[in-house]
């Protein structure tokens, strides 16, 4: 059916198909490590100084938040011992203080 001239023409055109996209396959190989090399490097340093403000930030938060919650707890003790001034202070709050 297929002579054998033409099957080995065929091997020959495949095997050199095969070794062109290994050849490409590295190159593009070689192109991505040396992007994702360069940007890991110059991403760590803007991580570290993100990092360092958001500690920052969160450190200069931390004192308002235990004050809100001491707020909080204190109203809700409020609610529970006169409901009536509570609900006013929450009016006061809700609408005069915007």
């Amino acid at each position: 059916m297929y002579s054998e001239k033409s099957l080995r023409i065929s091997f020959v055109v495949v095997c050199l198909g095969f070794l062109w996209s290994l050849l490409s396959m590295q190159n593009y190989r070689k192109k991505y490590q040396s992007i994702v090399t360069k940007t890991d490097s110059t991403n760590n340093y803007k991580i570290d100084s993100l990092q360092r403000l958001v500690d920052s930030l969160d450190m200069e938060n931390y004192p308002c938040q235990i004050e809100l919650n001491r707020y909080q707890v204190a109203y809700e003790i409020f609610t529970g011992r006169n409901p009536k001034a509570a609900s006013q202070y929450g009016d006061i709050i809700s609408e005069e203080t915007e």
